[in-house]
């Protein structure tokens, strides 16, 4: 999302730093660890100089953008894990509207729906990746500077992992109930709970039918979020402002017509990080041994999954700058030294001139 503009004059403080709490070494350190020099805030807003020298303050305006993909991602699995706890655990429960329990299979579709929707406008300031998937493809496709995956991807993962583990501090009690206490287990035990945090196959997939379902729904997902942003598709919202909604219906989409078979898990961050959790948590190592090793499907498939949702995008459709919207569909790159070369000191001398690195 593009970032607010300053339109008042900035105050600055006796040391040199602005109302923001931009100073030179502040710059410095962003820009050391792959952000924008300059944090994205809506100036207008910022504190007054009286409070910019608080240590907090410059921390917060120095990692902003991963603790904004961090806390977005957060929210999505709060909303999401979420959903599919509350389905799960109230399963069969007789004080429920109809006696069957508190929700169904649609339920979790709109949870992870929601959850993305205000993933998205909590993390507005970072690109609102929420998705190292996608935050890869960015870099890849649309400049997004590479210097900036490792940290992205970091807080991202940190986020399931947080966001599982609140869910499960909430719903502990209801799992109790449901599986035992002091029992856990994970699929296809009947009262397996571990689906509550990531993603188990159904039992009937192969590895080939496990990989292709969420490849296909990783390209789906890249394929129309590039649509979405595209502003020379005419067919695109061109307002920003409508992305999370968009994106709300994408997901809803994607779990109500590829969510049966894997889960859906599209996301590395969203199926790792509270897969680590769960295991901590006392799962077990049938985490990662379930579904046949089936663990590292959703790590790697939605990574394919993106590269070609994108990938499908700009060679039919999208007209901006991109590796494939150059010689050779980009392969040019990769077989050329030199023209790679000469592309990555263009692409850096540009990052420069826009105080991106």
């Amino acid at each position: 999302m593009v970032p607010l503009q300053a339109t008042t004059t900035k105050h600055t403080t006796s040391s040199g730093q602005d109302s923001t709490g931009r100073s030179p070494s502040l710059r410095e350190t962003r820009a050391r660890l792959g952000l924008h020099p300059k944090a994205p805030i809506n100036e207008d807003e910022a504190a007054e100089p009286r409070n910019t020298g608080l240590a907090w303050g410059r921390i917060r305006i120095a990692l902003r953008e991963p603790f904004s993909e961090f806390w977005g991602v957060v929210i999505m699995i709060l909303f999401g894990n979420g959903s599919v706890a509350q389905v799960l655990l109230s399963m069969g429960e007789k004080t429920a509207p109809g006696g069957a329990g508190y929700g169904a299979y649609q339920s979790v579709s709109w949870g992870w729906g929601l959850g993305v929707m205000l993933g998205i406008y909590v993390a507005g300031d970072s690109g609102a990746y929420l998705n190292p998937a996608i935050t890869f493809s960015n870099c890849l496709y649309r400049q997004l500077p590479w210097r900036r995956f490792p940290l992205y991807f970091c807080a991202q993962i940190l986020g399931g992992f947080v966001g599982s583990g609140i869910v499960y501090a909430n719903y502990i009690n209801a799992i109790n109930h449901f599986e035992g206490r002091g029992i856990r287990t994970v699929p296809p035990s009947p009262t397996a709970t571990a689906g509550i945090f990531c993603t188990y196959p159904a039992a009937f997939m192969t590895k080939a039918s496990m990989f292709f379902s969420e490849f296909i729904a990783s390209t789906i997902l890249m394929f129309v979020i590039f649509a979405l942003k595209d502003q020379g598709n005419l067919g695109s919202a061109k307002n920003d402002r409508w992305f999370p909604l968009s994106l709300f219906f994408l997901i809803f989409g994607l779990g109500a017509c590829f969510g049966w078979e894997t889960g859906y898990a599209i996301n590395i961050a969203r199926d790792f990080g509270p897969r680590l959790m769960s295991y901590a948590l006392g799962y077990g190592p049938e985490v990662w041994s379930a579904g046949g090793y089936y663990f590292w499907i959703p790590m790697v498939a939605p990574f394919c999954g993106c590269i070609f949702g994108g990938f499908l995008y700009d060679v039919f459709i999208y007209t901006g700058p991109s590796p494939v919207n150059s010689p050779w569909l980009g392969l040019k790159i990769f077989l050329r030294p030199d023209y790679a070369w000469k592309v990555r000191k263009q692409r850096t001398i540009r990052e420069v001139e826009e105080g991106a690195v």
